[in-house]
């Protein structure tokens, strides 16, 4: 699991190359950090399952399980919204006329999955509901300069009027993110 989603989350960063140039080259740098969205994700997960394969990674003081909380509320907050969100628009995409290849498919899959693996991790991790709404607070940051600063993941040309939508439903995915991840911890045992 953890060799997977190493590989995804390299893979990720490697597919928003072309994005991550332009950003570079037409935008202020501190917005680099918010251009790629799911391979970020993956790596707060990925960081997330070193924690539970090597406990000692979070001492006991307090800064490194702070840390430890927040890295696994990001991992599994922002999985959840870009697994779901990467496959909608893949498929309006295609459902408008976008063409979808191999590798459509293949991001389909593979974001399906994060989503289902952050669900079936909660149960593992030690964060809770604050560490989660940070998540959160740190997704709408992410929605509100993307669609301020137009640094939201490259969309398939036949969706670019569909743009007000895309934003409303983007934020409030942020949001239903959060309500899933509220509830799956509530059935987490203590």
């Amino acid at each position: 699991m953890l060799i997977s989603n190493a590989a995804g989350t390299v893979y990720g960063y490697i597919w928003y190359g072309r994005q991550l140039e332009y950003t570079l080259e037409f935008h202020p740098i501190w917005r680099i950090v918010f251009v790629p969205d799911s391979p970020t994700a993956s790596l707060f997960f990925t960081l997330s399952l070193l924690f539970l394969l090597y406990p000692g990674l979070s001492k006991t003081n307090p800064a490194s399980i702070g840390i430890r909380t927040i890295i696994e509320a990001l991992g599994v907050v922002t999985s959840i919204k870009y697994g779901v969100w990467a496959v909608t628009m893949i498929v309006a995409g295609g459902a408008q006329g976008d063409p979808l290849e191999w590798q459509h498919y293949m991001l389909i899959v593979s974001h399906l999955a994060m989503a289902v693996e952050a669900l079936l991790y909660i149960r593992f991790f030690v964060f809770g509901r604050f560490a989660a709404f940070l998540a959160l607070l740190w997704l709408l940051l992410n929605d509100t300069l993307d669609y301020t600063y137009y640094i939201f993941p490259w969309l398939p040309d036949v969706l670019e009027d569909d743009l007000p939508a895309i934003q409303t439903f983007t934020m409030g995915l942020s949001v239903v993110s959060l309500l899933v991840t509220w509830l799956f911890i509530s059935f987490r045992k203590v």
